[in-house]
């Protein structure tokens, strides 16, 4: 479990995070999600302890960052962004040379490289120098480093940013794979739909603070369904039996109804019967990023 209390961190006159707490619970996947310059890889940073925090702490599986570090170190895994590595090095023995931290013997370090390359998805490049590493595949060796110890916990700091279908889809389904295995995985990402398609909650941040924190069916309840019909004209008036399915609004020959609810194939018998010709039949839902914005509106 990753659990951040009361973090706050400032640089110079910048106040980057303000008392920022939320958890992250074993066999769970929680998406971070914020505008550029939010707090989210700052959070991040303090989370894996490459940064200090001004005040507050981060608890991983009971021990703290600050000062049981090396325990709370050996708990969780971390893939940034941007991964830096020396890149003359090739990636087999810069793996070898990291396992060393964890008092890895070489032999077994070879071995254990071996297996978590062809693991990751990097078979046949561990030759290779990490220069010639794409920026997927550096995010990939990142997280076969990261998988040295077998962590229970993992953060990915907009993991998803540069990579191309396949690596999204490799990562999509290892974030699926830790949460079966009871580990607590927190990601951010700008991709919305990918926070959608696998946060179990989603919080939200906006100015170093904590706006929100959402289930996804409590996002989903949030939700307001919207049924928008065109029609070959104008509609004269609204039939009064539309007004027991939403708010309805007319925009020229489109009919618009807002907190939908009920079926919207009697909703297009009701026009028929009226005389109109159905040119299109359209049910919209809110997105995670309309209830982001929206929620970001509220702090205004």
């Amino acid at each position: 479990m990753i659990e951040i209390s009361n973090v706050s961190k400032s640089f110079g006159r910048i106040k980057a995070l303000e008392n920022v707490s939320f958890k992250v619970n074993n066999g769970e996947l929680v998406g971070y999600v914020g505008l550029n310059g939010a707090g989210k890889t700052t959070t991040i940073r303090i989370i894996v302890g490459v940064l200090l925090p001004d005040s507050g702490d981060v608890y991983i599986d009971g021990y703290s960052v600050l000062k049981e570090k090396r325990k709370a170190s050996m708990r969780i895994g971390w893939v940034p962004e941007i991964p830096i590595f020396e890149p003359d090095v090739k990636a087999l023995d810069y793996f070898v040379y990291l396992a060393g931290y964890y008092k890895i013997s070489p032999s077994e370090a070879r071995r254990l490289g071996k297996e978590l390359f062809e693991r990751v998805g990097l078979s046949g490049t561990e030759n290779r120098k990490l220069k010639e590493y794409s920026q997927g595949m550096k995010k990939r060796f990142a997280l076969a480093v990261s998988l040295i110890n077998d962590p229970p916990n993992f953060v990915f700091d907009e993991v998803l940013n540069g990579l191309d279908p396949e690596g999204i889809k490799f990562f999509r389904e290892l974030a699926k794979n830790f949460k079966k295995q009871g580990k607590a995985v927190l990601f951010s990402s700008h991709i919305l739909s990918e926070v959608e398609a696998l946060a179990d909650r989603v919080v939200f941040i906006h100015k170093g603070r904590i706006i929100n924190i959402l289930t996804m069916q409590e996002i989903k309840s949030m939700a307001e369904k919207k049924l928008i019909v065109k029609l070959d004209k104008p509609l004269e008036k609204i039939p009064e039996e539309i007004n027991s399915y939403g708010v309805p609004v007319v925009e020229d020959n489109t009919l618009v109804i807002r907190k939908f609810k009920g079926d919207q194939s009697t909703v297009v018998e009701l026009l028929l019967r009226q005389g109109y010709k159905i040119m299109e039949v359209k049910l919209e839902e809110i997105s995670l990023e309309e209830v982001f914005f929206k929620l970001i509106g509220e702090q205004k």
